[in-house]
């Protein structure tokens, strides 16, 4: 095995991890890593790309987002909640104490996440049980 080989498992290992501690707290941003976690395991191995793309994580997180290129209005509606409920919290005990600077950096990165969902993650509309049975 080549030594590229072995960056890219360990590389897509440490992003498996850090999107999935993601999962549990939104200040991580879980797609981002997964995407990277799939493109590393691709280049890596294919046993482990097989096994990435058949985990829940991999199908509930980015399975819609790399094939349709989108998210369902409800996972971006959860994911903006939770984000913009935890940010408001940091910001709200910074900002009480006086510490500036991070709250500056908390509202850029919230603006962000607004902006990138808002406008550059497509909204895909999910079919009823009706139209998928014709």
């Amino acid at each position: 095995m080549g030594i590229k080989k072995i960056v890219f498992i360990v590389v897509g290992c440490i992003c498996l991890a850090l999107g999935t501690v993601g999962v549990m707290l939104p200040i991580l941003p879980t797609t981002p890593f997964y995407l990277v976690t799939a493109y590393c395991f691709a280049r890596s191995s294919d046993k482990l790309n097989s096994w990435f793309k058949g985990t829940k994580l991999y199908k509930k997180h980015l399975e819609s987002f790399v094939e349709k290129k989108g998210m369902l209005a409800s996972t971006k509606a959860c994911i903006l909640t939770t984000v913009t409920l935890f940010m408001s919290l940091g910001f709200f005990f910074m900002a009480r104490k006086g510490i500036w600077i991070p709250c500056v950096i908390l509202a850029v990165i919230w603006t962000a996440h607004m902006i990138y969902f808002l406008f550059f993650v497509k909204t895909i509309k999910q079919k009823s049980a009706m139209e998928g049975e014709l």
